[in-house]
């Protein structure tokens, strides 16, 4: 029994990870260096992560500075970094590559909320998944004579509580990017 618990609790994490790195690529109106993250660049004959190619900094709120180890690859990020349709406009120079973050209008911060709003749920929806599984495996476990029906209602019991804390998590995070966004 114990053993399907943590299964359920290690599958919620996993989640719960996942919503915050989605939430960490959710435009707002400051500059992260994740808002890049997804961005490959042609280097080296093959396609290499942003990250893997340049130093990605913020050194105002509305700008992410990007310098590339080989300066040769300046033009490459750009391009990169335009197809990306994250709608920045990149400007490369001598040092590097600046990408200034431009303010949000009221319209495209609520469709960003609405985002968040579906990463959120689509999480929620997850998380009850394993729940679902978890519980099912705890029956089958007790029909087969492996559990007592008792450790098998403690088990639903601690995967429910599981489960409300990791949707009470998610309204958290839901609720922190929603006012970040809306600022």
């Amino acid at each position: 029994m114990r053993e399907k618990v943590k299964k359920a609790e290690i599958d919620m994490r996993k989640i719960l990870d996942f919503i915050k790195r989605e939430y960490l690529s959710l435009r707002a109106s400051r500059a992260n260096v994740s808002l890049l993250d997804g961005i490959t660049v042609s280097a080296y004959d093959s396609r290499l992560p942003l990250n893997q190619v340049a130093t990605l900094t913020t050194p105002q709120p509305n700008l992410i500075m990007v310098q590339p180890w080989d300066k040769s690859l300046a033009g490459e990020i750009s391009k990169a970094i335009l197809a990306s349709n994250l709608g920045l406009n990149p400007i490369a120079d001598a040092t590097g590559v600046r990408v200034p973050i431009p303010p949000l209008s009221e319209e495209r911060r609520k469709e960003v909320v609405k985002v968040a709003h579906k990463i959120a749920e689509q999480g929620r929806v997850e998380i009850r998944d394993v729940r679902h599984k978890a519980n099912e495996e705890l029956k089958k476990s007790e029909k087969e004579k492996d559990i007592s029906e008792d450790d098998m209602h403690h088990g639903i019991s601690e995967i429910q509580k599981l489960t409300d804390h990791s949707i009470t998590e998610i309204d958290h995070l839901l609720s922190a990017k929603e006012k970040e966004i809306l600022e």
